[in-house]
């Protein structure tokens, strides 16, 4: 059995435009931060990172709903 942190989603047509929208979100947000602040800080190097990281675990919440999941 596989543990759950380790499990494969295939996302259904609704789910992948769930992703696609958080992806979005995540983007905008960023490129405000970058308007405020511009580019070269090594702060806004780790900000944007925690962004990356904050959006891959927003997917993954996303993903594990079996409503975006294929099959459902």
């Amino acid at each position: 059995m596989m543990r759950k942190e380790f499990e494969v989603h295939l996302l259904n047509e609704d789910g992948k435009r769930k992703a696609v929208a958080i992806a979005q979100a995540y983007n905008a947000l960023a490129e405000d931060i970058l308007a405020y602040i511009g580019e070269g800080s090594p702060e806004l190097t780790i900000a944007l990172r925690k962004l990356e990281e904050s959006c891959f675990y927003a997917k993954k919440a996303m993903a594990q709903q079996a409503v975006n999941t294929q099959g459902s």
